[in-house]
């Protein structure tokens, strides 16, 4: 019998400031649709949220307990004690929530968040990432985007970028935003805020590192999407934002021209001793500058593939993908990664796809003596 994964589901919701988070987050509060959420800010007085929903207010706990059922607290501490926390008196049935959403602060790179949640001893057993939510002005998203790296890094790192203030700028500048946040990350779901089927439902269980997802899930996580650039078939698609012309607001700091984002697919699977060489090069020589790594891999001898996913050189445990089914056995790997030199990586690419012709030989040889 499979064990049920009892982890809670964490979501990052970031954005440059001034992008629309707060007003993401009241509407996540006034909407009841996904059950009651933890919301973790760090300041109350920084957050703007709607008090017309708080309802009561736990001053011990810093905790404001919403009329949605939601509640919502300001970090005290450390991000793993303010969890510890929360999730201590959920058990004691004094709050009840199914997920927290942690809202972070305009100038934050999610990354050192994301490994702090499967690095720290507590989170790592009792936390899962459901999901980082990027948030982008399309006013001044251009601009942020020229002279902030951090603004550049959250969108690279999103499954989901919500545009805001698509309503202030003509449709031709939403379409220039759009095409240039795909650049940066294909794979990524991009919403505009003001869409009438755009609600909070929509930021929930966004990447395939649960038990339960399903196979077009887990292809679609990796896979670019309605309208991105298509990668290259058989084994690397190299998508460099420089070769794009992103639309931008000035002449210097074209930050997004440091980022690269690069799918492979294999058609066959891959031998394990191949593919831990190949990747353990590069983490060791290229773990700073990758972002984030995230894929589909299927070993020879196992029927089952595995959904992973690191932030650089900090990885997730890998998930059996349980619900697969068809003849599709292909490995899919996306890399993000920043100054990634093409050349290197191409030859890396051309080893890994060399190990497996030499696996594959000595694996024939080894049948023809037998």
């Amino acid at each position: 019998m499979k064990s049920e994964d009892t982890r809670i589901p964490v979501t990052l919701l970031t954005g440059f400031l001034g992008a629309g988070k707060t007003t993401l987050l009241n509407r996540i509060l006034k909407d009841a649709s996904s059950g009651p959420v933890a919301v973790i800010v760090n300041e109350f007085g920084e957050a703007g949220l709607d008090h017309e929903l708080i309802e009561a207010v736990d001053d011990d706990a810093d905790i404001m307990l919403m009329q949605s059922g939601c509640l919502c607290c300001s970090i005290r501490g450390d991000l793993s004690n303010t969890v510890f926390k929360l999730l201590v008196r959920r058990d004691k049935g004094e709050l009840a929530f199914d997920r927290v959403v942690i809202e972070t602060t305009g100038l934050a790179d999610p990354g050192p968040i994301m490994q702090t949640l499967l690095v720290d001893p507590f989170l790592g057993t009792n936390t899962r990432m459901d999901g980082v939510v990027t948030v982008v002005d399309a006013v001044n998203g251009p601009a942020t985007l020229d002279a902030q790296f951090e603004a550049v890094s959250q969108v690279a790192l999103a499954e989901l970028i919500v545009l805001s203030k698509t309503d202030l700028v003509p449709e031709p500048t939403v379409q220039s935003v759009t095409d240039r946040l795909r650049a940066l990350n294909p794979t990524a779901e991009i919403h505009r805020a003001s869409n009438s089927g755009f609600g909070p439902a929509k930021l929930w269980g966004l990447t395939a590192m649960r038990k339960n997802v399903t196979q077009q899930e887990a292809i679609s996580w990796t896979m670019p999407q309605k309208n991105a650039p298509a990668p290259l078939n058989n084994l690397s698609g190299m998508m460099p934002a420089a070769g794009r012309a992103p639309v931008t607001t000035s002449e210097f700091s074209r930050h997004d021209t440091e980022i690269t984002s690069i799918s492979i697919v294999l058609d066959e699977p891959v031998d394990e001793a191949v593919f831990d060489k190949w990747f353990d090069t590069l983490i060791t020589h290229k773990g700073r500058d990758i972002l984030r790594v995230k894929g589909i891999l299927f070993l020879k001898g196992l029927d089952v593939p595995f959904a992973f996913h690191g932030v650089q050189h900090i990885f997730d445990p890998p998930i059996p993908l349980t619900h697969w089914s068809g003849d599709d056995r292909r490995t899919r790997i996306v890399l993000i990664g920043r100054n990634l030199n093409r050349s290197e990586i191409q030859r890396s690419l051309e080893l890994l796809r060399l190990g497996q012709s030499q696996s594959q030989a000595r694996q024939m040889e080894s049948q023809t003596h037998d």
